[in-house]
């Protein structure tokens, strides 16, 4: 099992935490780093190894207020990732959480699911 991975929210990060022993994979808050790449790399880069023995079942949480373009290509790449861990028969299922009068968030989380092949859920909170 691996270490797991956390980053702290800042200003303009979000907050970070892919636990595998716990279950837990989740990205929340505002994504719009100068250099989105560099920001996700540890991200992508967890997943990558967490893809050479991943759990029997994933459920990867975003609870994001917003996010730039830049960002958005990043959760593309590591969607892109668990898609693979998906292909080996494990489940992957990838919760999108936005409040309720937040329908840029809502849209952005239907943009993102109509380009991958996994099944999504929206939670929708107060």
């Amino acid at each position: 099992m691996i270490k797991p991975l956390r980053i702290e929210e800042t200003e303009d990060t979000p907050k970070v935490l892919l636990d595998q022993e716990n279950g837990t994979f989740e990205i929340t808050g505002r994504s719009f780093p100068e250099d989105a790449s560099k920001f996700y790399f540890s991200v992508l880069s967890w997943v990558e190894e967490y893809a050479q023995e991943p759990s029997k079942e994933t459920n990867f949480y975003f609870y994001l207020d917003y996010f730039n373009s830049t960002s958005m290509k990043q959760f593309i790449e590591l969607l892109i990732r668990l898609e693979r861990i998906s292909e080996t028969g494990k489940k992957v299922k990838i919760i999108w959480t936005h409040s309720k009068n937040d329908e840029l968030m809502a849209f952005k989380g239907k943009e993102i699911e109509n380009m991958i092949n996994l099944p999504f859920e929206f939670k929708i909170i107060e």
